[in-house]
Protein backbone atom coordinates (compact mmCIF):
# COMPACT_ATOMS: atom_id res chain seq x y z
CA UNK A 1 0.00 0.00 0.00
CA UNK A 2 1.55 3.12 -0.71
CA UNK A 3 1.31 6.11 1.62
CA UNK A 4 0.79 9.43 -0.22
CA UNK A 5 -0.45 11.83 2.53
CA UNK A 6 0.80 12.99 5.75
CA UNK A 7 -2.33 14.04 6.71
CA UNK A 8 -3.30 10.57 8.43
CA UNK A 9 -3.66 6.62 8.11
CA UNK A 10 -6.11 5.14 5.74
CA UNK A 11 -9.06 3.70 6.83
CA UNK A 12 -9.01 0.22 8.32
CA UNK A 13 -10.84 -2.54 6.53
CA UNK A 14 -13.20 -5.02 8.66
CA UNK A 15 -10.46 -7.99 8.02
CA UNK A 16 -7.17 -7.72 9.97
CA UNK A 17 -3.90 -6.84 7.45
CA UNK A 18 -0.42 -6.44 8.40
CA UNK A 19 0.12 -3.86 5.75
CA UNK A 20 -3.05 -1.63 6.68
CA UNK A 21 -1.52 -1.83 10.13
CA UNK A 22 2.10 -1.02 9.18
CA UNK A 23 0.48 2.29 7.06
CA UNK A 24 -1.26 3.56 10.91
CA UNK A 25 1.65 2.63 13.15
CA UNK A 26 4.26 4.39 10.80
CA UNK A 27 1.77 7.16 11.25
CA UNK A 28 1.71 6.53 15.00
CA UNK A 29 6.21 6.49 14.74
CA UNK A 30 5.89 9.88 12.91
CA UNK A 31 4.15 11.56 15.56
CA UNK A 32 5.64 10.15 18.13
CA UNK A 33 9.52 10.97 16.85
CA UNK A 34 8.28 14.42 16.01
CA UNK A 35 11.32 17.03 15.86
CA UNK A 36 13.77 13.84 16.13
CA UNK A 37 13.22 13.49 12.85
CA UNK A 38 14.56 16.08 10.42
CA UNK A 39 12.01 17.13 8.40
CA UNK A 40 13.61 15.87 5.14
CA UNK A 41 13.24 12.57 6.33
CA UNK A 42 9.38 13.16 5.88
CA UNK A 43 9.58 13.94 2.95
CA UNK A 44 10.23 10.11 1.04
CA UNK A 45 6.96 8.73 3.24
CA UNK A 46 5.07 9.28 0.01
CA UNK A 47 7.43 7.04 -1.48
CA UNK A 48 6.61 4.55 0.56
CA UNK A 49 4.89 0.95 -0.21
CA UNK A 50 4.62 -2.23 1.84
CA UNK A 51 5.08 -4.98 -0.64
CA UNK A 52 2.31 -7.62 -0.32
CA UNK A 53 3.30 -10.72 -2.80
CA UNK A 54 0.80 -13.20 -1.55
CA UNK A 55 -2.44 -13.49 1.47
CA UNK A 56 0.62 -14.91 3.51
CA UNK A 57 2.28 -11.89 3.23
CA UNK A 58 -0.47 -9.93 4.84
CA UNK A 59 -1.16 -12.37 7.80
CA UNK A 60 0.51 -11.90 11.10
CA UNK A 61 2.83 -14.42 11.44
CA UNK A 62 3.82 -14.91 14.88
CA UNK A 63 1.79 -16.44 17.65
CA UNK A 64 1.68 -13.28 19.52
CA UNK A 65 -1.11 -10.29 20.03
CA UNK A 66 1.50 -7.89 20.18
CA UNK A 67 1.62 -5.66 16.40
CA UNK A 68 5.66 -6.94 16.28
CA UNK A 69 5.22 -7.06 12.32
CA UNK A 70 3.63 -3.72 12.25
CA UNK A 71 5.64 -1.56 14.60
CA UNK A 72 8.88 -3.05 12.54
CA UNK A 73 7.74 -2.51 9.33
CA UNK A 74 6.86 1.30 10.33
CA UNK A 75 10.25 1.28 12.10
CA UNK A 76 12.03 -0.22 8.55
CA UNK A 77 10.02 2.28 6.54
CA UNK A 78 11.45 5.57 8.40
CA UNK A 79 14.57 3.78 8.20
CA UNK A 80 14.63 3.99 4.32
CA UNK A 81 13.32 7.33 4.37
CA UNK A 82 16.35 8.05 6.04
CA UNK A 83 18.60 6.35 4.26
CA UNK A 84 16.68 8.30 1.12
CA UNK A 85 17.55 11.87 2.30
CA UNK A 86 20.78 11.36 3.17
CA UNK A 87 21.49 9.72 -0.03
CA UNK A 88 19.65 13.32 -1.64
CA UNK A 89 21.84 15.32 0.43
CA UNK A 90 24.80 12.79 -0.62
CA UNK A 91 23.98 12.26 -4.81
CA UNK A 92 20.95 15.01 -5.28
CA UNK A 93 17.45 14.73 -5.43
CA UNK A 94 17.17 15.35 -8.95
CA UNK A 95 19.14 13.11 -10.82
CA UNK A 96 17.15 9.89 -10.67
CA UNK A 97 13.92 10.68 -10.73
CA UNK A 98 11.83 9.74 -6.81
CA UNK A 99 13.44 7.16 -4.52
CA UNK A 100 10.73 4.55 -4.69
CA UNK A 101 10.82 2.59 -1.34
CA UNK A 102 9.40 -1.13 -0.99
CA UNK A 103 9.61 -2.75 2.60
CA UNK A 104 8.79 -6.35 2.12
CA UNK A 105 6.55 -7.82 4.67
CA UNK A 106 7.82 -11.11 4.80
CA UNK A 107 11.45 -10.04 4.79
CA UNK A 108 10.31 -8.08 7.86
CA UNK A 109 9.49 -11.30 9.83
CA UNK A 110 12.41 -12.80 8.82
CA UNK A 111 14.60 -9.86 10.08
CA UNK A 112 12.58 -10.31 13.30
CA UNK A 113 13.67 -14.13 14.01
CA UNK A 114 16.71 -13.64 12.47
CA UNK A 115 18.70 -15.62 14.74
CA UNK A 116 16.49 -18.70 14.39
CA UNK A 117 17.29 -18.32 10.16
CA UNK A 118 20.82 -18.05 10.22
CA UNK A 119 22.76 -20.96 9.50
CA UNK A 120 26.35 -22.03 8.67
CA UNK A 121 26.85 -24.84 6.35
CA UNK A 122 23.41 -25.05 6.96
CA UNK A 123 23.29 -25.49 10.33
CA UNK A 124 21.21 -23.22 12.80
CA UNK A 125 21.96 -21.80 16.28
CA UNK A 126 19.89 -25.13 18.14
CA UNK A 127 21.98 -27.71 15.80
CA UNK A 128 24.51 -30.26 17.79
CA UNK A 129 27.49 -29.81 15.70
CA UNK A 130 27.37 -25.83 14.88
CA UNK A 131 29.24 -25.08 17.98
CA UNK A 132 32.61 -26.78 16.06
CA UNK A 133 32.05 -23.50 13.76
CA UNK A 134 31.49 -21.24 16.39
CA UNK A 135 34.51 -19.56 18.70
CA UNK A 136 33.60 -20.04 22.61
CA UNK A 137 32.83 -17.15 23.84
CA UNK A 138 31.05 -18.24 27.03
CA UNK A 139 33.48 -17.23 28.79
CA UNK A 140 31.59 -18.07 32.11
CA UNK A 141 29.76 -21.27 31.27
CA UNK A 142 26.24 -19.21 31.35
CA UNK A 143 25.23 -20.46 28.10
CA UNK A 144 26.19 -24.08 27.93
CA UNK A 145 25.40 -25.47 31.40
CA UNK A 146 21.66 -25.35 31.92
CA UNK A 147 21.44 -25.60 35.06
CA UNK A 148 23.22 -21.95 34.78
CA UNK A 149 21.60 -20.84 31.94
CA UNK A 150 17.98 -21.24 33.79
CA UNK A 151 19.11 -18.50 36.08
CA UNK A 152 17.99 -15.91 33.05
CA UNK A 153 14.36 -16.98 33.15
CA UNK A 154 10.74 -15.78 34.80
CA UNK A 155 9.81 -17.43 37.84
CA UNK A 156 6.99 -17.39 40.05
CA UNK A 157 7.35 -15.52 43.65
CA UNK A 158 6.85 -15.64 47.71
CA UNK A 159 3.76 -14.31 46.81
CA UNK A 160 1.62 -16.03 44.57
CA UNK A 161 0.37 -14.64 41.22
CA UNK A 162 3.23 -12.51 41.62
CA UNK A 163 6.09 -13.17 38.96
CA UNK A 164 9.76 -11.97 38.41
CA UNK A 165 12.30 -12.00 36.04
CA UNK A 166 15.68 -13.26 37.49
CA UNK A 167 18.86 -12.75 34.94
CA UNK A 168 22.45 -14.05 35.60
CA UNK A 169 23.19 -12.48 32.20
CA UNK A 170 26.32 -13.84 30.80
CA UNK A 171 27.87 -15.21 34.54
CA UNK A 172 25.08 -16.25 36.51
CA UNK A 173 27.20 -16.83 39.70
CA UNK A 174 26.13 -14.15 41.37
CA UNK A 175 22.24 -14.22 41.27
CA UNK A 176 22.39 -18.39 41.41
CA UNK A 177 24.44 -17.55 44.69
CA UNK A 178 21.72 -14.39 45.39
CA UNK A 179 19.34 -16.95 46.02
CA UNK A 180 21.05 -19.35 47.96
CA UNK A 181 21.82 -22.21 45.07
CA UNK A 182 25.52 -23.28 43.92
CA UNK A 183 26.97 -21.89 41.09
CA UNK A 184 27.47 -24.61 40.13
CA UNK A 185 25.51 -28.34 40.31
CA UNK A 186 26.90 -31.04 38.02
CA UNK A 187 23.79 -33.02 39.36
CA UNK A 188 21.21 -30.74 37.45
CA UNK A 189 21.01 -31.63 34.23
CA UNK A 190 16.81 -32.49 33.65
CA UNK A 191 15.72 -29.10 32.44
CA UNK A 192 12.01 -29.19 34.31
CA UNK A 193 14.24 -30.11 37.36
CA UNK A 194 16.45 -27.02 36.87
CA UNK A 195 13.36 -24.92 36.53
CA UNK A 196 11.74 -26.51 39.81
CA UNK A 197 15.14 -26.44 41.78
CA UNK A 198 15.44 -22.06 40.95
CA UNK A 199 12.15 -21.49 40.65
CA UNK A 200 11.69 -23.31 44.53
CA UNK A 201 14.77 -21.24 45.78
CA UNK A 202 12.73 -17.93 44.25
CA UNK A 203 9.79 -18.67 45.70
CA UNK A 204 11.59 -17.51 48.97
CA UNK A 205 11.50 -14.32 48.30
CA UNK A 206 8.82 -11.57 47.09
CA UNK A 207 9.48 -9.82 44.68
CA UNK A 208 10.33 -6.21 46.40
CA UNK A 209 13.21 -8.52 48.18
CA UNK A 210 14.62 -9.43 44.86
CA UNK A 211 14.53 -6.17 43.04
CA UNK A 212 16.36 -5.14 46.45
CA UNK A 213 18.97 -7.80 46.01
CA UNK A 214 19.51 -7.59 42.24
CA UNK A 215 20.12 -3.63 43.14
CA UNK A 216 23.05 -4.59 45.78
CA UNK A 217 24.36 -7.00 43.72
CA UNK A 218 24.41 -4.98 40.33
CA UNK A 219 22.34 -8.16 38.57
CA UNK A 220 19.70 -7.67 36.01
CA UNK A 221 16.33 -8.52 37.60
CA UNK A 222 12.69 -6.78 37.24
CA UNK A 223 9.44 -7.81 38.53
CA UNK A 224 6.72 -9.13 35.66
CA UNK A 225 4.11 -5.91 35.43
CA UNK A 226 0.93 -5.22 33.51
CA UNK A 227 1.47 -2.59 30.79
CA UNK A 228 -1.10 -0.33 33.45
CA UNK A 229 1.16 -1.57 36.49
CA UNK A 230 4.17 0.23 34.37
CA UNK A 231 3.18 3.21 33.51
CA UNK A 232 1.78 3.21 37.30
CA UNK A 233 5.45 3.80 38.31
CA UNK A 234 7.77 6.92 38.27
CA UNK A 235 9.95 5.39 35.39
CA UNK A 236 7.32 3.70 33.06
CA UNK A 237 5.09 7.10 33.40
CA UNK A 238 8.26 9.14 32.40
CA UNK A 239 9.32 6.88 29.83
CA UNK A 240 6.20 6.48 28.36
CA UNK A 241 6.12 10.42 27.24
CA UNK A 242 9.57 10.07 25.53
CA UNK A 243 9.93 9.71 22.17
CA UNK A 244 11.48 5.72 20.81
CA UNK A 245 14.26 8.00 19.93
CA UNK A 246 15.55 10.76 21.09
CA UNK A 247 18.97 13.09 19.07
CA UNK A 248 20.28 15.83 20.75
CA UNK A 249 22.63 18.11 20.43
CA UNK A 250 25.77 18.15 22.45
CA UNK A 251 28.31 20.42 20.47
CA UNK A 252 27.97 23.29 17.70
CA UNK A 253 31.48 24.65 17.16
CA UNK A 254 32.36 22.22 14.48
CA UNK A 255 31.45 22.56 10.81
CA UNK A 256 29.43 20.47 8.71
CA UNK A 257 30.72 17.29 7.92
CA UNK A 258 29.42 16.64 4.35
CA UNK A 259 29.01 12.96 3.02
CA UNK A 260 31.64 12.55 0.12
CA UNK A 261 29.44 12.77 -2.88
CA UNK A 262 32.40 11.97 -5.16
CA UNK A 263 32.71 8.78 -5.56
CA UNK A 264 33.74 7.22 -8.51
CA UNK A 265 32.22 3.58 -8.29
CA UNK A 266 29.92 2.88 -11.58
CA UNK A 267 26.25 1.88 -10.40
CA UNK A 268 24.20 2.48 -7.37
CA UNK A 269 26.09 3.01 -4.38
CA UNK A 270 25.45 2.85 -0.38
CA UNK A 271 23.92 5.85 1.21
CA UNK A 272 27.06 5.55 3.95
CA UNK A 273 29.68 4.46 2.15
CA UNK A 274 32.59 5.69 3.64
CA UNK A 275 30.94 6.42 7.23
CA UNK A 276 33.04 4.54 9.46
CA UNK A 277 31.52 3.21 12.99
CA UNK A 278 32.73 1.67 15.85
CA UNK A 279 30.42 -0.30 17.95
CA UNK A 280 30.65 -1.55 21.29
CA UNK A 281 27.89 -3.75 21.73
CA UNK A 282 27.17 -7.93 22.70
CA UNK A 283 24.59 -9.75 22.17
CA UNK A 284 21.46 -8.41 19.54
CA UNK A 285 20.09 -5.09 20.09
CA UNK A 286 23.55 -3.14 20.34
CA UNK A 287 24.67 -5.21 18.04
CA UNK A 288 21.71 -5.01 15.39
CA UNK A 289 22.22 -1.51 14.91
CA UNK A 290 25.54 -1.76 13.64
CA UNK A 291 24.44 -4.66 11.13
CA UNK A 292 21.65 -2.34 9.97
CA UNK A 293 24.53 0.81 9.61
CA UNK A 294 26.71 -1.96 7.03
CA UNK A 295 23.60 -2.44 4.93
CA UNK A 296 24.00 0.91 4.25
CA UNK A 297 27.69 1.01 3.41
CA UNK A 298 28.84 1.98 6.50
CA UNK A 299 32.61 0.65 7.64
CA UNK A 300 31.48 -0.92 11.25
CA UNK A 301 34.03 -2.65 13.38
CA UNK A 302 32.53 -4.09 16.10
CA UNK A 303 35.02 -4.10 18.95
CA UNK A 304 34.59 -6.50 21.84
CA UNK A 305 37.14 -7.49 24.93
CA UNK A 306 38.76 -10.80 25.20
CA UNK A 307 38.09 -11.52 28.79
CA UNK A 308 34.12 -9.74 28.61
CA UNK A 309 31.66 -13.29 27.26
CA UNK A 310 29.08 -12.98 24.51
CA UNK A 311 26.31 -15.38 23.29
CA UNK A 312 28.73 -17.51 20.93
CA UNK A 313 26.09 -18.71 17.90
CA UNK A 314 24.55 -14.77 17.65
CA UNK A 315 27.85 -13.76 16.43
CA UNK A 316 26.86 -15.56 13.55
CA UNK A 317 23.58 -13.06 12.47
CA UNK A 318 24.94 -9.63 14.22
CA UNK A 319 28.01 -9.57 12.93
CA UNK A 320 27.21 -9.80 9.36
CA UNK A 321 28.72 -6.66 7.26
CA UNK A 322 31.54 -5.66 9.96
CA UNK A 323 34.75 -6.56 10.83
CA UNK A 324 35.83 -7.43 14.59
CA UNK A 325 38.58 -7.47 16.41
CA UNK A 326 39.72 -7.58 20.06
CA UNK A 327 40.73 -5.22 22.68
CA UNK A 328 40.84 -4.74 26.35
CA UNK A 329 40.54 -0.78 27.18
CA UNK A 330 42.17 -1.65 30.59
CA UNK A 331 45.26 -2.39 28.47
CA UNK A 332 47.43 0.37 27.51
CA UNK A 333 48.33 -0.22 24.71
CA UNK A 334 45.49 -1.64 23.05
CA UNK A 335 44.18 1.59 24.80
CA UNK A 336 46.15 3.42 22.27
CA UNK A 337 45.17 1.50 19.49
CA UNK A 338 41.30 2.18 20.13
CA UNK A 339 42.23 5.92 20.71
CA UNK A 340 43.62 6.13 17.28
CA UNK A 341 40.70 4.61 16.02
CA UNK A 342 38.17 6.85 17.78
CA UNK A 343 39.95 9.60 16.21
CA UNK A 344 38.82 8.76 12.82
CA UNK A 345 35.48 7.37 14.00
CA UNK A 346 32.33 8.99 12.65
CA UNK A 347 30.14 7.06 15.06
CA UNK A 348 30.49 5.50 18.41
CA UNK A 349 27.48 2.20 19.57
CA UNK A 350 27.60 2.08 22.80
CA UNK A 351 24.93 -1.15 23.94
CA UNK A 352 26.82 -1.56 27.50
CA UNK A 353 24.96 -0.71 30.70
CA UNK A 354 24.64 3.42 30.95
CA UNK A 355 27.75 4.83 32.25
CA UNK A 356 30.19 2.01 31.35
CA UNK A 357 32.22 3.56 28.34
CA UNK A 358 32.10 6.93 30.69
CA UNK A 359 34.04 4.94 33.30
CA UNK A 360 36.33 3.93 30.70
CA UNK A 361 37.37 7.46 30.18
CA UNK A 362 35.02 7.89 26.96
CA UNK A 363 32.39 10.02 28.09
CA UNK A 364 30.16 12.62 26.15
CA UNK A 365 32.48 15.10 27.38
CA UNK A 366 35.89 13.67 26.57
CA UNK A 367 34.09 12.96 22.82
CA UNK A 368 33.00 16.34 22.31
CA UNK A 369 37.04 17.77 23.42
CA UNK A 370 37.69 14.90 20.22
CA UNK A 371 35.56 16.34 17.96
CA UNK A 372 36.72 19.75 18.79
CA UNK A 373 39.98 19.04 18.48
CA UNK A 374 39.76 17.15 14.93
CA UNK A 375 37.31 19.92 13.75
CA UNK A 376 34.72 17.23 13.25
CA UNK A 377 31.43 15.96 14.94
CA UNK A 378 30.41 12.70 16.45
CA UNK A 379 27.48 10.87 16.46
CA UNK A 380 27.14 8.37 19.28
CA UNK A 381 24.30 6.18 19.65
CA UNK A 382 23.60 4.48 22.81
CA UNK A 383 21.39 1.74 23.14
CA UNK A 384 20.04 0.30 26.88
CA UNK A 385 17.55 -1.78 28.70
CA UNK A 386 15.06 0.69 30.26
CA UNK A 387 15.86 4.49 28.79
CA UNK A 388 15.40 7.59 30.30
CA UNK A 389 18.77 10.11 30.87
CA UNK A 390 22.14 10.42 31.37
CA UNK A 391 21.46 11.39 35.19
CA UNK A 392 18.71 9.07 36.34
CA UNK A 393 16.53 11.57 38.26
CA UNK A 394 13.01 10.41 41.11
CA UNK A 395 11.07 10.12 37.14
CA UNK A 396 13.35 7.34 35.52
CA UNK A 397 14.82 5.73 38.71
CA UNK A 398 15.51 2.74 36.69
CA UNK A 399 17.67 4.40 34.03
CA UNK A 400 21.35 2.65 34.92
CA UNK A 401 20.10 -0.28 35.46
CA UNK A 402 21.18 -3.36 34.01
CA UNK A 403 18.89 -5.59 31.95
CA UNK A 404 18.12 -7.75 28.79
CA UNK A 405 15.12 -8.53 25.93
CA UNK A 406 13.18 -10.20 28.78
CA UNK A 407 13.92 -7.47 30.94
CA UNK A 408 11.99 -5.12 29.13
CA UNK A 409 9.39 -7.43 27.95
CA UNK A 410 8.85 -7.98 31.44
CA UNK A 411 8.50 -4.69 32.99
CA UNK A 412 6.62 -3.21 30.19
CA UNK A 413 3.43 -5.26 30.17
CA UNK A 414 4.60 -7.18 27.12
CA UNK A 415 5.02 -10.69 28.60
CA UNK A 416 1.60 -10.30 30.63
CA UNK A 417 0.03 -9.54 27.26
CA UNK A 418 1.94 -13.01 25.77
CA UNK A 419 0.32 -15.12 28.83
CA UNK A 420 -2.83 -13.97 28.32
CA UNK A 421 -3.36 -14.32 24.50
CA UNK A 422 -2.10 -18.17 25.09
CA UNK A 423 -5.09 -18.24 28.13
CA UNK A 424 -2.86 -18.22 31.41
CA UNK A 425 -3.50 -15.71 34.16
CA UNK A 426 0.39 -15.48 34.55
CA UNK A 427 3.27 -13.45 32.36
CA UNK A 428 5.36 -15.27 29.17
CA UNK A 429 7.98 -13.81 27.23
CA UNK A 430 7.12 -13.69 23.64
CA UNK A 431 8.84 -15.92 21.32
CA UNK A 432 12.19 -14.63 19.16
CA UNK A 433 14.22 -11.54 20.12
CA UNK A 434 11.82 -9.58 18.76
CA UNK A 435 12.22 -6.47 20.90
CA UNK A 436 15.94 -6.48 20.35
CA UNK A 437 15.64 -5.99 16.51
CA UNK A 438 12.77 -4.06 16.46
CA UNK A 439 15.24 -1.72 19.38
CA UNK A 440 18.00 -2.18 16.84
CA UNK A 441 16.20 -0.75 14.05
CA UNK A 442 15.30 2.07 16.19
CA UNK A 443 18.60 2.89 16.76
CA UNK A 444 19.99 3.01 13.43
CA UNK A 445 17.08 5.76 12.74
CA UNK A 446 18.41 7.50 15.08
CA UNK A 447 22.22 7.38 14.20
CA UNK A 448 20.85 8.14 10.52
CA UNK A 449 19.24 11.33 12.34
CA UNK A 450 22.78 12.17 13.78
CA UNK A 451 24.79 11.62 10.91
CA UNK A 452 22.51 13.60 8.90
CA UNK A 453 22.19 16.75 11.23
CA UNK A 454 25.82 16.72 11.48
CA UNK A 455 26.58 16.85 7.51
CA UNK A 456 23.76 19.61 6.97
CA UNK A 457 24.31 22.00 10.28
CA UNK A 458 27.66 20.54 12.04
CA UNK A 459 27.56 19.49 15.60
CA UNK A 460 28.15 16.33 17.48
CA UNK A 461 25.05 14.55 18.40
CA UNK A 462 23.89 11.91 21.22
CA UNK A 463 21.23 9.23 20.07
CA UNK A 464 19.23 7.31 22.57
CA UNK A 465 16.63 4.22 22.26
CA UNK A 466 16.27 1.73 24.62
CA UNK A 467 14.17 -2.05 24.68
CA UNK A 468 11.81 0.03 27.08
CA UNK A 469 11.35 2.49 24.60
CA UNK A 470 10.39 0.07 21.53
CA UNK A 471 7.88 -2.22 23.91
CA UNK A 472 6.33 1.10 24.87
CA UNK A 473 6.18 1.72 21.08
CA UNK A 474 4.46 -1.84 20.28
CA UNK A 475 2.38 -1.22 23.41
CA UNK A 476 0.56 2.22 22.57
CA UNK A 477 0.36 0.52 18.89
CA UNK A 478 -2.66 -1.93 21.15
CA UNK A 479 -3.30 -5.53 20.56
CA UNK A 480 -4.72 -7.26 17.84
CA UNK A 481 -7.72 -7.58 17.59
CA UNK A 482 -9.52 -10.49 19.65
CA UNK A 483 -11.14 -11.96 16.41
CA UNK A 484 -7.31 -11.88 14.96
CA UNK A 485 -6.26 -13.13 18.51
CA UNK A 486 -8.87 -15.90 18.20
CA UNK A 487 -7.63 -16.58 14.87
CA UNK A 488 -3.94 -17.35 15.78
CA UNK A 489 -5.22 -19.53 18.84
CA UNK A 490 -6.87 -21.96 16.26
CA UNK A 491 -3.85 -21.59 13.54
CA UNK A 492 -0.98 -22.34 16.24
CA UNK A 493 -3.16 -24.70 18.22
CA UNK A 494 0.41 -26.89 18.91
CA UNK A 495 2.15 -27.23 22.11
CA UNK A 496 3.10 -23.95 22.02
CA UNK A 497 -0.16 -23.01 24.54
CA UNK A 498 0.99 -25.93 26.75
CA UNK A 499 4.07 -23.13 27.64
CA UNK A 500 4.18 -21.74 31.39
CA UNK A 501 5.81 -18.94 32.51
CA UNK A 502 8.78 -20.71 33.27
CA UNK A 503 9.58 -22.11 30.22
CA UNK A 504 13.17 -20.53 29.14
CA UNK A 505 13.44 -18.27 25.85
CA UNK A 506 14.48 -21.08 24.03
CA UNK A 507 11.98 -23.54 24.74
CA UNK A 508 9.19 -20.57 23.85
CA UNK A 509 11.52 -19.99 20.45
CA UNK A 510 11.74 -23.93 19.41
CA UNK A 511 8.00 -24.24 19.54
CA UNK A 512 7.09 -21.17 17.87
CA UNK A 513 9.09 -22.28 15.05
CA UNK A 514 8.25 -25.43 14.17
CA UNK A 515 4.24 -24.08 14.39
CA UNK A 516 5.61 -21.48 12.62
CA UNK A 517 7.09 -23.49 10.07
CA UNK A 518 4.28 -25.06 9.57
CA UNK A 519 1.81 -22.33 9.52
CA UNK A 520 4.34 -19.81 7.17
CA UNK A 521 5.86 -22.03 5.10
CA UNK A 522 7.13 -19.43 2.93
CA UNK A 523 9.15 -17.86 5.46
CA UNK A 524 11.68 -20.25 5.30
CA UNK A 525 12.60 -20.11 1.65
CA UNK A 526 15.84 -19.73 0.90
CA UNK A 527 15.05 -17.04 -1.90
CA UNK A 528 14.43 -14.58 1.15
CA UNK A 529 18.05 -15.76 2.29
CA UNK A 530 21.60 -14.63 1.25
CA UNK A 531 24.40 -17.44 0.69
CA UNK A 532 28.11 -16.45 1.23
CA UNK A 533 31.63 -18.07 2.60
CA UNK A 534 33.28 -16.82 5.55
CA UNK A 535 36.53 -16.84 5.67
CA UNK A 536 36.28 -16.37 9.25
CA UNK A 537 33.87 -19.37 10.22
CA UNK A 538 35.30 -21.30 7.49
CA UNK A 539 31.90 -21.94 6.23
CA UNK A 540 28.96 -20.99 3.97
CA UNK A 541 26.84 -18.45 6.44
CA UNK A 542 23.10 -17.65 5.13
CA UNK A 543 21.37 -14.77 6.31
CA UNK A 544 18.21 -13.09 6.04
CA UNK A 545 17.89 -10.55 2.93
CA UNK A 546 17.50 -7.16 3.84
CA UNK A 547 14.02 -5.98 4.20
CA UNK A 548 14.32 -2.42 2.29
CA UNK A 549 14.91 -1.67 -1.28
CA UNK A 550 15.34 1.99 -2.49
CA UNK A 551 15.14 2.92 -6.39
CA UNK A 552 18.87 3.93 -7.57
CA UNK A 553 20.30 3.17 -4.35
CA UNK A 554 22.47 -0.21 -3.43
CA UNK A 555 21.41 -1.97 -0.01
CA UNK A 556 22.53 -4.94 1.24
CA UNK A 557 25.88 -6.50 3.10
CA UNK A 558 29.32 -6.75 1.42
CA UNK A 559 30.76 -9.22 3.98
CA UNK A 560 28.95 -11.98 5.80
CA UNK A 561 29.66 -12.52 8.95
CA UNK A 562 32.84 -13.45 11.47
CA UNK A 563 33.84 -14.53 15.13
CA UNK A 564 34.12 -11.34 17.21
CA UNK A 565 38.31 -10.47 17.36
CA UNK A 566 39.04 -11.95 14.10
CA UNK A 567 40.29 -9.15 11.89
CA UNK A 568 43.67 -6.63 13.16
CA UNK A 569 42.25 -3.33 14.80
CA UNK A 570 42.37 -0.98 11.70
CA UNK A 571 40.53 0.79 9.04
CA UNK A 572 42.46 -0.51 5.89
CA UNK A 573 42.69 -3.36 4.19
CA UNK A 574 39.18 -4.27 4.49
CA UNK A 575 37.40 -7.49 2.97
CA UNK A 576 34.46 -6.72 0.44
CA UNK A 577 32.50 -9.74 -1.68
CA UNK A 578 29.18 -10.01 -2.58
CA UNK A 579 26.98 -11.37 -4.44
CA UNK A 580 23.53 -10.08 -3.82
CA UNK A 581 21.58 -8.71 -6.40
CA UNK A 582 20.63 -4.88 -6.05
CA UNK A 583 18.97 -2.06 -8.01
CA UNK A 584 20.21 -0.07 -10.23
CA UNK A 585 19.28 3.57 -11.12
CA UNK A 586 17.18 2.11 -14.25
CA UNK A 587 15.36 -0.46 -11.83
CA UNK A 588 17.31 -3.64 -13.60
CA UNK A 589 19.22 -5.71 -11.39
CA UNK A 590 22.57 -6.37 -11.68
CA UNK A 591 24.85 -8.87 -9.99
CA UNK A 592 27.94 -7.65 -7.84
CA UNK A 593 31.05 -10.14 -8.08
CA UNK A 594 33.94 -9.96 -5.13
CA UNK A 595 36.44 -6.71 -4.68
CA UNK A 596 38.89 -5.83 -1.83
CA UNK A 597 38.88 -2.62 -1.00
Amino acid sequence: MAITSVAGPPPSSAAYSVEEGAVRALWDLLNACGDELPFEFLKHVKHVEFNVSSQDSDAVHFPTPLKEQDATLAIKALEACATAAIADLRYGSDVQGPRDIAVDIDRTSCFLMSAYLTTIDGMGKAHPLVKSKVPDTDLNRAQSILYRRLSANLYETKNPGEYYHIHGSLDATKTLEMIGLPPFNPKMVDYRTCINTIENAVKKFTSAELDEMNIQNEQAGIPALTWDQFLATPHGSALSQLPPISVTEIERSTPPAPFDHTDTLSGPQHALRGIKVIEMCRVIAGPTIGRSLAAHGATVLKVTSPNLPDVPFFQVDVNTGKHTTSLDLRNESDRAIFDDLLADADVLIDGYRPGALARLGYSQEALVRLAESRSRGFVYVAEDCFGGTDEPSSATEWAGRRGWQQIADCVTGVAWAQGKFMGLDEPVVPPFPMSDYGTGALGCVAAMSGLYRRAKHGGSYVCRTSLCQYDIFVMKLGLLPAAEQERLRKKHNTDFFELRHSDSVDEVGRRALASMKRTAPHLFDEELMHAEWSVGFDGVVAWPKEVIDIHGLRIGHVRPARPNGFDKPSWLGWEESEREQVTDSEGEHTEDSEEEI
